[in-house]
């Protein structure tokens, strides 16, 4: 079992890549839209290598002793509506099977909150798959609510 001492949150570097994508493919949702493999795709590397050098997007990890056991990407955009104010948007959370339940994604959260708060931003945000419903009950815990309906285009197959 892992030790919770030994679990701490920080900004994903290129060799976390293969873990990252592992982590999304490790989910229902990602086994059928995402590619697996050692190393990651072309597709991930190029969308790495352009997130890590935005200044507006945080890919952060849960470290696990030197393992990559979690992932959310927290992405900041100033609007014009609400004053110009900044928003921080997250994506694509995962946590690996055996650390959930253990709060650590509850802990990974509110350093996610507190990075956001800290950049200034007065809202965060977030979607989630309407298929996920232990997804939805974990944000509403952390204080997310349900306040506006999502929709999506798919622009390509």
């Amino acid at each position: 079992m892992t030790d919770d001492d030994t679990i701490t949150f920080r900004l994903a570097v290129p060799g976390d890549l293969d873990a990252i994508v592992a982590l999304l493919v490790d989910d229902a949702l990602g086994a059928v839209r995402e590619h697996p493999g050692t190393p990651a795709a072309v597709c991930y590397v190029e969308a790495f290598d352009d997130m890590h050098a935005n200044p507006n997007q945080d890919l952060m990890v849960v470290d696990d002793g030197g393992t990559v056991a979690g992932y959310l990407e927290l992405s900041f955009v100033r609007g014009l509506s609400r004053k110009g104010m900044l928003r921080a948007q997250i994506e694509s959370v995962r946590i690996a099977g055996h650390l959930r339940g253990r709060g650590v994604g509850k802990r990974f959260f509110e350093t996610a909150i507190e990075r956001a708060r800290t950049r200034g931003a007065a809202m965060i945000q977030l979607t989630t798959d309407k298929t996920r419903p232990d997804a939805l009950r974990f944000y509403e815990q952390l204080g997310f609510t349900a306040s506006h309906e999502g929709m999506k285009l798919s622009l390509r197959d």
